[in-house]
């Protein structure tokens, strides 16, 4: 059995219109959401044994403030091939992770993280996949499961959709 966790960046700041997209900073939505969904995790025992950060300004923003709350956690990868990335890049960078992580967190950004999370999902409560299917917020996080020895053997449609949470449902 294995668990994979996807976790949206929280909230970013558009306040300076010099920056990059990339280099983006959170914003102080953001900053008070990714800590919530620090101690959410905490309190359900949702703790990685691998993380894949995109290695973009808010996204690691958010793994910062999420594994302040979280007791221990494990190795975690900054990749720049999961900014913006597509459904597809984000299951080849998951079919590499090693056998040895049975839980692997992804943080990454929309649209490519909402399309992978519904491809994934073949079952699940109807709400919960209905809400991810409607939107995946900033700072949102679906646990999905699959029943396979490795993440080599992660298919499309496999997975089943344990809860999917949005920082609103925890305020």
């Amino acid at each position: 059995m294995r668990r994979l966790l996807l976790l949206r960046h929280a909230k970013s700041s558009w306040d300076d219109p010099t920056l990059d997209d990339f280099d983006r900073p959170l914003a102080p939505r953001g900053q008070r959401a990714a800590p919530v969904m620090g101690n959410f995790m905490r309190r359900k025992k949702l703790v990685p044994d691998l993380v894949l950060c995109s290695s973009a300004v808010r996204a690691r923003q958010t793994w910062e403030a999420v594994s302040e709350k979280l007791a221990s956690q494990g190795e975690v990868r900054q990749l720049r091939s999961l900014y913006l990335a597509t459904p597809s890049r984000f299951l080849q960078t998951l079919r590499r992770a090693p056998s040895e992580a049975k839980t692997v967190l992804m943080i990454g950004h929309n649209p490519g993280m909402e399309n992978f999370a519904l491809r994934l999902c073949g079952s699940g409560p109807e709400a919960d996949l209905d809400q991810m299917d409607a939107k995946f917020p900033t700072a949102a996080l679906a646990e999905i499961s699959f029943d396979v020895e490795d993440w080599t053997e992660v298919r499309e449609g496999d997975g089943v959709l344990v809860r999917f949470v949005r920082p609103k449902d925890l305020a």
